[in-house]
């Protein structure tokens, strides 16, 4: 059976968009003016027009995140927006609302991330409710999204494949609206994973001292692709729609690369999209944002999963220092610096120090500001490459459609067809008066037929054996080839568009317990109404609009003790540590940790 992989990547704005495509994706995810859970990503639908016309030219797709919780007075607001993103050819719609199936849009829908998508019972749930498609939890391994894929064949799954890492199970974190009332699930996340904690016991003692003990590495499973694909996953997701230019450019390309080596060898997998691209840089997944990579629980629980010293960025490692002087320092390694790099190492307090290079000469290296603490054998990265940075800014990208150009003589003239690899074609008929010409006009033909140059096409075979005995003037040449390629470019348009479909209603049956609580974040009348149907009697509204009795912050698959050494599973007793355990921020407030053994999960709570 053929396997359609898509490889999907963020677009903050329809510019970051249409760079994605052109550096290979097949898709991409694009916030609208409101209601994205990126509250800083937003765009307008004009922008969101001019990004499925590009898009479309390829075959690629365009999925608007509509991924908040909604109130009640945004009810009708969101209705209109989707019948806006239909008409202007988005397609498909990203969302975690429930009103969003009770609305019925005339778009396919996307089960969100936030969806809390982790059994083949709630893919099977979502996939009788009208979804197309599903987003699965970050947290999911191998096994886990083969046993869905083999539940619920039918529903298209797409997984995260690269970029940040949120520590708890995404649509359960509530911590950062709790301390800040900047709500998750309404796009404006305050990164409450990433902040310095104490770890202190039931007494009072500090077991960890000023350390980010809930900040992940970032995701990276580039060596899993064909794994992940023979589990089921037919959309590979890159994160970081709040990322720049060159890290969207960079990973883009990277995963493109590995995917098509994949196809290449493999009959069953192929491409949703057409196109080459062409690309001027070499792409390099460390010399993008990273604060170290893991494949999270892809294959099991690892200890190598967080950075507890720091949530910034700490890119690839570059050697070590070998010779520290007043003004500069000598490196040793294969690492090759350029003025402006920046670099960044472990002080002996473990934390992050970062500087930037003004000079190199070799691998003598004069920082703008010699750093603190600096010492012979301490390990360098660079988060920063200026050389790399440059070549990104500079590289010229392009995506092209390799066409067939054929001209033919006929009774009355000359007929000229365009054909693109995607299959659209366009076919024109000239009158124009025949002229033996004096000399065979092939080669002369072909070189104006195929001057498509400041379009997406690009002259595959151009054929003219039935037209070079005839002088046609390169003027009207270049005219025909004008309007053969404005005719092409309107048919991509048309043939782009998403087609209106009617979302089933699904049908009302009990899958629900009697009461529904705050984690399943019921903000409006519509997503109320969807789970009474479902055989829920008592619906407790969203966290943002109740507080709940002691509530849990953040339920996580993530394990602290595990982190650290301390998992009783794996016969790590910790002694001598009095439980609970608690984060403790620098202003004293404290968050109780439970450790839910038997579920694996690690549980955060609020201590008021």
């Amino acid at each position: 059976m053929m396997k359609t992989i898509e490889l999907l990547a963020p677009a903050r704005n329809a510019e970051y968009g249409m760079e994605a495509i052109r550096c290979g994706a097949d898709a991409v995810y694009i916030g609208a003016h409101a209601y994205g859970a990126r509250s800083e990503a937003t765009n307008t639908t004009e922008d969101i027009r001019r990004l499925t016309e590009y898009a479309h030219l390829f075959g690629a797709k365009v999925y608007v995140t509509l991924n908040t919780i909604l109130y009640e007075d945004e009810l009708d607001k969101v209705r209109s927006l989707t019948d806006e993103l239909a008409a202007i050819g988005a397609d498909a719609l990203i969302t975690q609302d429930t009103a969003l199936i009770e609305m019925r849009p005339s778009l396919p829908l996307h089960a969100s991330t936030q969806m809390d998508n982790r059994t083949p019972a709630h893919a099977r749930f979502l996939h009788e409710c009208g979804f197309q498609r599903i987003i699965l939890a970050r947290e999911l391994g191998i096994k886990d999204i083969s046993d869905i894929h083999r539940a619920c064949p039918e529903i298209e799954l797409e997984a995260f494949v690269h970029g940040a890492l949120c520590v708890s199970y995404s649509g359960r974190c509530y911590a950062s609206q709790y301390c800040f009332g900047r709500s998750a699930n309404r796009g404006e996340c305050a990164q409450f994973c990433r902040l310095a904690f104490d770890l202190v016991d039931a007494g009072g003692n500090k077991i960890v001292t000023d350390s980010h003990l809930l900040s992940l590495k970032d995701m990276n499973r580039s060596h899993a692709l064909e794994e992940m694909i023979d589990a089921g996953v037919s959309s590979f997701k890159i994160e970081g729609r709040l990322k720049d230019i060159g890290y969207v450019k960079n990973v883009t390309a990277f995963y493109r690369q590995e995917i098509d080596r994949i196809i290449k060898r493999r009959s069953d997998c192929r491409r949703p999209s057409h196109g080459r691209s062409v690309i001027g840089f070499t792409p390099q997944l460390q010399k993008s944002f990273n604060r170290g990579f893991t494949d999270y629980f892809l294959h099991g629980r690892t200890k190598d999963m967080s950075s507890f010293h720091t949530p910034k960025s700490i890119g690839e490692p570059v050697g070590e220092v070998k010779e520290v002087y007043a003004r500069s320092f000598k490196v040793a390694g294969l690492a090759t610096f350029s003025n402006g790099d920046g670099l960044c190492f472990y002080d002996q307090g473990r934390h992050l120090q970062g500087f930037r290079v003004n000079r190199v000469e070799g691998n003598i290296l004069y920082p703008s500001v010699m750093p603190v603490g600096l010492m012979p054998h301490t390990p360098l990265c660079r988060n920063y490459d200026a050389a790399f940075q440059k070549t990104l800014a500079k590289s010229q990208t392009t995506r092209l459609l390799e066409t067939d150009i054929t001209l033919t003589d006929d009774a009355d003239g000359f007929t000229l067809t365009m054909k693109d690899e995607s299959g659209v074609e366009s076919t024109l008929h000239f009158n124009h008066a025949k002229e033996t010409a004096r000399s065979p006009q092939g080669d002369r033909q072909k070189e104006e037929l195929g001057k498509l140059g400041g379009t997406v096409f690009t002259p595959r075979h151009i054929n003219t054996a039935r037209s070079d005995s005839f002088f046609i003037p390169a003027s009207v040449l270049a005219e025909w080839r004008r309007q053969v390629l404005k005719q092409l470019l309107c048919k991509h348009q048309s043939k782009g568009r998403a087609s209106f479909q009617d979302n089933a209603a699904p049908s009302p049956h009990s899958c629900f317990p009697e009461m529904i609580d705050y984690s399943h974040n019921v903000s409006n009348s519509m997503a109320q109404k969807f789970y009474m149907q479902h055989g829920a009697a008592h619906v407790q509204p969203a966290f943002e609009l109740s507080l709940p009795q002691e509530p849990v912050l953040m339920t996580c698959r993530y394990c602290l003790r595990h982190a650290m050494g301390m998992c009783v599973k794996e016969h790590h007793p910790a002694a001598s540590v009095k439980e609970p355990l608690y984060l403790r921020l620098p202003d004293g407030r404290r968050f109780r940790l439970k450790f839910d053994c038997p579920r694996c999960q690690m549980l955060i709570y609020a201590d008021r």
